[in-house]
């Protein structure tokens, strides 16, 4: 059952402390960018209510994982909190390259994403998790639509993740789907569970999946600089994406340039603001396990968290 859950009494008393600091900023909406994971929706919406708190009016918009950077650049989004660098690095650098948005620093967590599986599928391919036993053992995760080719599903086709290009580059003997939403992969390894049967996902870290489903990602070969852009790089000449994604990859925030200057205080807070696996994992499962809306449950971390997020707020208001 979905309960409601208020903000404490401190953090609402907050709210009337940090009001007359919060007058430099521009009375105009910050608008925040909400994407399709949910750990980036509750994150957006924690920010925004401690933003609430300062005297600032939020705007939350549905903006494109990839495009975001654009909109930052542009002015027409304030921030975007979660630039994870395996999936938006390229992205986020193209817009960097043009000007208008800037790196806002980083997260203490670090990332990564690529192929996994739950460890039940190591015991049907014990090569794992060495890229080279995903042919070996094709067969095992073939199904009536692939006929003897392997199935992989990867990330929704907007994180751009690059899994069929990686099979090709790599010759793997796999079909690669792409999952509507981040749901759509929990619901294939839920489903997988009951028979164990063996199943190759998009995944990543940090996330509540972890602490549900014990699992590895594939190894394949190391990450190298270039490798979504230059073949040299990687074991195949000819090939882009032959390599992994970064194994420890950064989690940064972004901002427009305009955005320390409309709305100084809130710039400030941003800057400050570092979330941990740890953290980012348990805002995911107030969603995906225990189902409390996006904005329920921020108001929940808020409330467990406030040793946490008060040391962001302006000095001297927390």
């Amino acid at each position: 059952m979905k309960l409601t859950y208020m903000v404490s009494a401190a953090a609402l008393g907050l709210a009337t402390a940090t009001a007359a600091f919060a007058a430099e900023d521009s009375s105009e909406p910050i608008v925040i960018p909400i994407h399709n994971w949910s750990s980036q929706i509750v994150m957006s919406n924690v920010v925004g209510q401690m933003y609430e708190m300062m005297g600032n009016n939020v705007e939350y918009v549905t903006t494109d994982s990839q495009a975001v950077y654009e909109s930052v650049r542009l002015g027409d989004v304030a921030l975007e909190l979660e630039v994870w660098e395996g999936a938006f690095g390229a992205s986020f650098r193209t817009a960097l390259e043009k000007g208008g948005l800037h790196d806002a620093g980083d997260h203490d967590a670090v990332t990564r994403e690529d192929w996994w599986y739950p460890m039940w599928t190591k015991d049907a391919c014990p090569g794992l998790p060495s890229w080279e036993a995903l042919n070996d053992c094709a067969e095992i995760f073939a199904t009536a639509e692939t006929g003897d080719k392997g199935m992989f599903l990867d990330g929704p086709v907007d994180w751009l993740k690059h899994g069929k290009e990686r099979a090709e580059a790599l010759d793997l003997n796999y079909v690669v789907k792409n999952a509507g939403s981040a749901a759509a992969l929990w619901a294939h390894i839920g489903a997988a569970e009951s028979d164990k049967t063996p199943v190759l996902v998009f995944n990543w870290t940090p996330n509540f999946a972890e602490a549900v489903w014990p699992g590895e990602f594939v190894e394949f070969p190391e990450w190298e600089d270039g490798c979504d852009t230059d073949p040299a790089k990687g074991p195949n000449p000819d090939a882009l994406y032959d390599c992994g994604n970064p194994a420890d990859g950064y989690l940064k925030k972004a901002a427009w340039d305009g955005m320390k200057d409309k709305w100084p205080n809130a710039y400030e807070v941003l800057t400050k603001v570092s979330f941990t696996n740890a953290q980012i994992a348990e805002m995911a499962k107030l969603v995906d396990i225990d189902e409390y809306e996006p904005e329920v449950a921020a108001e929940i971390w808020l409330e467990e968290n406030e040793d946490v997020w008060k040391a962001w707020m302006p000095e001297g208001e927390s």
